[in-house]
């Protein structure tokens, strides 16, 4: 090439180059600043996609149509979450899922969900002191957490208060915790929580909600329990009207035949009557129905003396009727005065018999079915538990809510129950000639809904049809919903009782097992069992109630996958090698491929 020639080529050569360096920042400029908007957008809009199977990461449909409803939050409520500042990484990561639900319950309500973290352990000595006290409310309000871990190789010991306090209407309404607490010097071990801060995890959007739910509620629907008829007691219920305190008035009711004895009652629960309602009392509950109240009937068909059979080994039933089995025909819903049994059982402690264990059949751990009131519930513990069956009545919507196990079958009316029953099965007892039939399958609990027709239609009496203040309806004005269990105490607790020191008037506690979850003989024994009457009962009355935006969110199924041992033992060499050298290979890959097209670009 001459030099002539190649003193053209050199500003054409300058041109390209300036060209390309113009190209070149002019691009770096527009990635820089998009990268700049998009994080700046992002900090304004928070967005995320599920992609898992179980949509663990999305929220209930029940705690949208809360949050979404403008009439559940008139006003802000401000959670202040005094989790935060320095802490191992496990809590951080639970820290932030916290704020990522908070802002996923934002999308939905807008402003009216303010939150902020704060660190309850800066500021001087006496500036935490007043705060701890303040957060403790004297057990009343967030129970701190005491936390040993290990740092820079060293043991250390962090107090941590794991809960919030919610703001509403200018008023602190109530504390949240969302670990449980410790007692005084007996810290845990991070080692020991890792299941206790998944089970958190899992739980964060219902104790979020009912906690928001909880300190913004206007009215709260008023729940009666029936007395009067020999039903389970106050003390005896205890433990049950505790977990729906917080969002529903409960009081003890007694008809009497007083027409106006259920005005105020929004629900009304008859937990184990053992003596015949009178006509009157019956025909009240009916009318009640009618207008649009809410009815759960807890019902024993037979009475079992269970300590002649403890003592006897063998006992005679007989029936109980009460009226209400009648009364809830009319309704739909039939209780068979029979037992069903159940391969599917809990043991029985058995201390003069070969096996101090045996299979009680008759302790049924009842099976949930897909109804949101029983969907993914532990067993629910149902002892001597009679038949439902459904009265077909296209005017109802009639629906299985527990049932038995495939491998299982009924008694005889009023039958003769015996200890020795399971001696007859061996270890592998088959109850009915195909346990795996779907069709052996007996309803123990079942629901009830529409507009119902009076039981007394075509049939009441005078003293009914005299009276001017008994205006009778004949038919429902109101939608309403009729719960029955063929059970009686599956919310029944054992109790313990002392004076009040100041005014010696008698009260009453749960004792310390929780018979919801429990069963007192198994556990003394050590034997790991665990029921879902207490998830069972909340969900049952909040759906009854029609307080359904909760019942999604105790529901919702979220699959903890195991990891499978053999295949980590089998395949442990071959993923630490590839983790090792995989990340090698590609850089120089990378590298490769760089050098490359710098050749290609550069050369002449």
């Amino acid at each position: 090439m001459s030099k002539e020639n190649r003193n053209k080529q050199i500003p054409t050569m300058k041109a390209n180059k300036y060209a390309k360096g113009l190209f070149n920042w002019t691009f770096l400029t527009i990635v820089v600043v998009g990268l700049v908007l998009v994080n700046i957008v992002s900090s304004f809009l928070y967005k995320r996609f599920d992609m898992t199977v179980d949509q663990r990461y999305s929220l209930a449909q029940g705690t949208i149509d809360f949050l979404s409803d403008t009439t559940n939050l008139r006003s802000r409520v401000v959670l202040t979450i005094y989790l935060d500042g320095n802490m191992p990484s496990e809590m951080k990561h639970f820290r932030n899922a916290i704020e990522d639900k908070l802002k996923e319950f934002r999308e939905y309500a807008g402003d009216k969900i303010e939150f902020q973290f704060k660190d309850p352990n800066i500021g001087t000595e006496t500036e935490q002191n007043d705060l701890h006290q303040k957060l403790y409310r004297q057990g009343k309000g967030l129970i701190p957490m005491e936390l040993m871990y290990q740092k820079d190789g060293s043991q250390s010991q962090i107090m941590l208060w794991p809960g919030a306090i919610i703001n509403f209407e200018g008023e602190d309404r109530n504390a949240v915790q969302f670990m449980p607490g410790t007692p005084a010097g007996r810290p845990y071990q991070m080692d020991g929580i890792t299941e206790m801060i998944q089970n958190s995890l899992n739980n964060l959007e219902y104790i979020l909600l009912s906690s928001i739910r909880r300190a913004t509620q206007l009215n709260r629907q008023k729940i009666g329990f029936l007395q009067g008829h020999g039903e389970l007691s106050e003390p005896q219920t205890i433990r049950a009207r505790t977990l729906i305190a917080p969002y529903f008035g409960t009081t003890d009711v007694t008809i009497n035949g007083r027409l106006d004895a259920l005005e105020g009652i929004d629900g009304l629960i008859i937990a184990g009557p053992k003596v015949p309602l009178p006509e009157k009392d019956l025909f009240i509950i009916d009318q009640f129905l009618l207008k649009g109240g809410r009815l759960v009937c807890l019902l024993d068909a037979l009475d079992l003396p269970e300590d002649s059979l403890k003592t006897k080994g063998m006992t005679h039933t007989t029936r109980r009727s009460t009226g209400l089995e009648k009364m809830l025909f009319d309704y739909g819903l039939k209780l068979n005065d029979n037992f069903v049994i159940d391969a599917r059982c809990a043991p029985i402690v058995t201390p003069f018999a070969k096996q101090s264990l045996l299979p009680w059949f008759f302790h049924i751990l009842a099976t949930p079915t897909s109804h949101p009131i029983a969907r993914n519930l532990e067993p629910v513990s149902l002892k001597y538990a009679n038949e439902i069956q459904f009265v077909e009545d296209d005017r109802y919507r009639l629906s299985p809510i527990l049932t038995s196990s495939t491998n299982s079958t009924v008694t005889g009316m009023a039958p003769l129950v015996s200890l020795g029953m399971p001696l007859n099965y061996g270890s592998n007892p088959e109850l009915v000639p195909n346990p795996e039939d779907e069709s052996n399958k007996r309803c123990l609990a079942a629901l009830s809904e529409g507009k119902y027709v009076s039981h007394f239609k075509n049939r009441i009496i005078e003293d009914y049809t005299n009276n001017p203040a008994s205006v009778f309806l004949a038919e429902g004005i109101k939608e309403s919903k009729v719960m029955l269990i063929g059970n009686s105490s599956f919310i029944q607790n054992s109790y313990d009782s002392m004076p009040n020191k100041t005014t010696g008037v008698m009260m009453y506690r749960p004792i310390e097992i929780n018979e919801l979850r429990m069963d007192p003989a198994l556990t003394e024994l050590k034997i790991p069992m665990f029921f879902g009457n207490q998830e069972f009962f909340q969900n049952m009355i909040d759906y009854v109630m029609g307080e359904n935006s909760v019942v999604d969110i105790r529901s919702k199924q979220i699959d903890i996958h195991e990891l499978d041992n053999k295949k980590i033992q089998e395949n442990a060499g071959f993923y630490k090698l590839l983790n090792m050298t995989l990340p090698s290979i590609l850089v120089l890959i990378f590298a490769y491929i760089m050098s490359f097209i710098r050749r290609k670009k550069y050369s002449y």
